[in-house]
């Protein structure tokens, strides 16, 4: 029964992904896939990146359709930097309660507290929050953004543990927000510990967003790419991830000879996971949901997002 059940669900996803790619022609559209999605969707994107990247790609493709496969903050920025385009998400209730943890009047009272602070907001937030920011950063190019900022003083969101670890590379001052990735949060020195025993040979590569403790653990510290590429081109065959197990499908791609222990079972981001093929088609299917932002509200916060893409 159980391979009866699997062969159903084969023969189905062969269905959507030949239905998919006749909707792409119908609708010339493009498929962007965060890191952290299912295998499913990641296996029939145009490009697979993080923030950053997916960000560039939004800003710069030809295609009137974008359909962003991530959580809805991704969608808003794809959006802000593509006006014009039809922005689509599989499923609008993928949201980011990191992105949540900011809101625009307790930034705002932050400001007036901080006159001559620069705000730097990292790219998981929402476009309010972004529309009262100077320069957005990803975890990729958060240190560059930060060095680049004609301020002595930084105002940064949402994301405590990044802007720990960020702090530690610049001599600028930064005024933290309390915020954080539920997901990253999660994993402790205990689990480290605990991998690191049973995998003696692994390396331990670790995203920032992680609580400080786990960090200063890692063999390297980077964003999910810098992650992806440190082991594509490592000469060591194992190691333990700390970062969404979503990781996993470009990681094995890249290097199917290695092994890749994820640091802990909890390393799942319930809402980068909502999204599926089925839900992916549909969308396609009948343009829904569609991502709005205010054009007075993307107007400001676009300024903020294409500084953020001029940084070298």
């Amino acid at each position: 029964m159980e391979a009866q059940a699997l062969e159903r669900k084969a023969e189905m996803n062969r269905e959507l992904r030949e239905k998919l790619v006749q909707l792409k022609k119908e609708r010339n559209a493009i498929i962007l896939a965060h890191y952290y999605q299912r295998d499913e969707i990641q296996e029939v994107a145009d490009f697979r990146g993080d923030s950053f990247l997916l960000a560039q790609k939004a800003a710069s493709t030809d295609a009137e359709t974008i359909v962003f496969c991530g959580v809805h903050f991704m969608g808003e920025s794809a959006k802000i930097l593509a006006p014009n385009k039809t922005v689509l998400i599989p499923d609008e209730r993928a949201g980011c309660p990191m992105a949540d943890m900011v809101n625009v009047d307790g930034l705002r009272k932050l400001k007036a507290q901080h006159p001559n602070a620069k705000v730097v907001t990292y790219i998981n937030s929402s476009a309010e929050v972004k529309a009262e920011t100077d320069i957005c950063c990803t975890s990729s190019n958060a240190v560059k953004v930060i060095n680049s900022v004609d301020a002595d003083e930084i105002i940064w969101v949402p994301d405590k543990n990044l802007g720990h670890y960020v702090q530690q590379h610049t001599d600028k001052k930064m005024i933290i927000w309390e915020g954080y990735c539920n997901t990253h949060d999660m994993l402790t020195v205990k689990d480290v510990v605990e991998m690191r025993a049973k995998h003696p040979n692994a390396e331990f590569v670790v995203h920032p967003e992680c609580r400080p403790e786990v960090v200063a653990m890692g063999d390297f510290v980077g964003s999910t790419t810098a992650i992806i590429d440190y082991c594509k081109n490592s000469n060591t065959q194992e190691f333990i991830v700390g970062t969404e197990d979503g990781t996993g499908y470009q990681l094995r791609k890249d290097s199917p000879d290695k092994a890749f222990h994820f640091a802990s079972k909890f390393l799942v981001c319930p809402n980068m996971k909502v999204n599926n093929l089925k839900k992916l088609v549909k969308c396609l299917e009948t343009m829904q949901p569609q991502i709005y932002v205010p054009p007075a509200v993307a107007d400001k916060a676009r300024i903020s997002l294409e500084r953020m893409l001029q940084v070298q």
